[in-house]
């Protein structure tokens, strides 16, 4: 009996073409695979977080020098009116020393505050303000006692250029203190206090400069 594959092929073509079997994956490839899977995804957030861990503190480090630079800049431009103001106050000595006499401490207090302002602490800029305050408090007594010299030009342009630079180190001192203050506090809060001792940071000193005069010395008319 002859059979015709032609026809039969034609009613049956999977008798020509065969379908092939699915592939199918062992629990232990599937288990391997999805364990690779895993790893990958943990190691992605262990870096991210490390990342993120890394700019915040770069983020922390940068508001730090930040805040010093402008502390520094800030104390910078106290000192130059610090010494302005002691530049007018060593004038206005002269102008005055045939009104009243000032012993020669006085004179060389203020020769040897001119030197050290540029360079000195918060801690020293405060002492000099005190110096400072306390002379100019004489020279303005030494204005009330004898009328003619509010009414020379000299002496009345140095007094208010004088005054002008004490506005300006109010400002300034104001400004200094706010961003010393800023720095302080971040420096006792979490979590920029650990970024902080990591850097061996300390605190800035704040200007704690007297409003008024205490007790002036003595002065001899």
């Amino acid at each position: 009996m002859q059979v015709n594959f032609q026809i039969f092929s034609k009613t049956n073509p999977y008798l020509l073409h065969p379908p092939q079997l699915p592939i199918t994956l062992s629990n232990k490839t599937i288990i391997t695979t999805l364990r690779s899977m895993i790893e990958w995804i943990i190691l992605g957030i262990v870096a991210l977080v490390i990342v993120v861990l890394v700019l915040w503190i770069i983020s922390i480090y940068n508001r730090f020098v930040s805040l010093r630079n402008s502390s520094e800049a800030t104390l910078g431009q106290i000192r130059v009116a610090m010494k302005k103001r002691l530049d007018m106050i060593e004038q206005l000595l002269g102008s005055v020393k045939s009104y009243a006499k000032f012993e020669k401490e006085t004179l060389e207090k203020v020769t040897a505050m001119r030197a050290s302002v540029a360079t000195a602490s918060p801690g020293d800029l405060n002492k000099v303000e005190t110096e400072s305050r306390s002379i100019f408090g004489r020279l303005l007594a030494v204005m009330e006692n004898y009328p003619d010299l509010k009414t020379a030009t000299t002496v009345t342009s140095m007094m208010d250029s004088i005054k002008s630079l004490e506005d300006e180190i109010a400002r300034q001192r104001y400004t200094y203190n706010n961003i010393s203050q800023e720095f302080n506090t971040m420096m006792d809060t979490i979590p920029s206090n650990f970024v902080a001792k990591l850097m061996g940071l300390i605190k800035l000193e704040y200007l704690q400069f007297e409003e008024a005069i205490k007790t002036p010395p003595k002065i001899e008319f």
